[in-house]
């Protein structure tokens, strides 16, 4: 599904230039769960990012179940992206001003489906993630484990071909990190092709494989 070639990443500020990435290689197979590993510094969001089209390299091919997508021009890559990835972030990324059930209809917006089908879809989704109680409720009203609920159902309800989460725990405690784990296991175990990054040795053990990175560039890729 997934083929990066080459793939480098710098950014150059005045006379200083910080490279990030330098050569990546990495294919990633339709039903996949792979976590991506590394130190702080090492190139994992940059890679994430630029996987999910948030981002793009200097250098390099990437070609997405055959599309070219280092080709495309900023439009395509926008409507490409919505329609293939669902990203979960950290810090959740929900919008404060909107409901849990409004959090989760936006993509559907996006892409104009029916007011029928949103009221379908979205009462599936709060069914699905137990988030039914919650659904007029906002953001600073739940709790970090809820919010991440949130932001994994909005990630999902377009049935993306891949999801990409960028530690995904990372602002949870034990309880709710395991939550949101077993909520991706699941759905990986529907077929949902799976790339996390992760610091955390417990939730890379979630995935099949794991892609260790050092300075940019991959060290050691391992099934588990």
């Amino acid at each position: 599904m997934i083929q990066m070639t080459g793939i480098q990443k710098s950014y150059s500020s005045g006379f200083v230039k910080t490279v990030v990435l330098r050569g990546i290689d990495l294919e990633v197979n339709s039903g996949e769960f792979v976590s991506i590993m590394g130190p702080s510094g090492s190139g994992k969001s940059t890679l994430l990012h630029i996987m999910g089209l948030l981002d793009s390299s200097n250098k390099g091919e990437y070609v997405f179940d055959g599309e070219a997508v280092h080709k495309m021009r900023e439009r395509k890559r926008s409507e490409f992206h919505k329609n293939n990835m669902g990203f979960v972030f950290q810090s959740y990324h929900l919008i404060d001003e909107l409901t849990v059930y409004e959090n989760i209809e936006t993509p559907l917006l996006y892409k104009k489906v029916s007011g029928s089908d949103r009221k379908e879809m979205v009462g599936a989704m709060l069914d699905e993630f137990d988030l039914t109680e919650k659904k007029d409720l906002f953001p600073h009203q739940l709790s970090g484990g809820e919010q991440q609920r949130v932001g994994v159902a909005r990630a999902v309800i377009i049935k993306p071909r891949v999801i990409l989460a960028d530690e995904p725990t990372g602002n949870l405690n034990s309880t709710q990190g395991e939550q949101v784990m077993n909520l991706f296991t699941q759905l990986h175990g529907d077929g949902t092709t799976i790339v996390q990054v992760t610091h955390s040795e417990t939730c890379a053990g979630y995935s099949k494989r794991i892609v260790h990175l050092l300075d940019g560039e991959v060290v050691k890729d391992e099934a588990v």
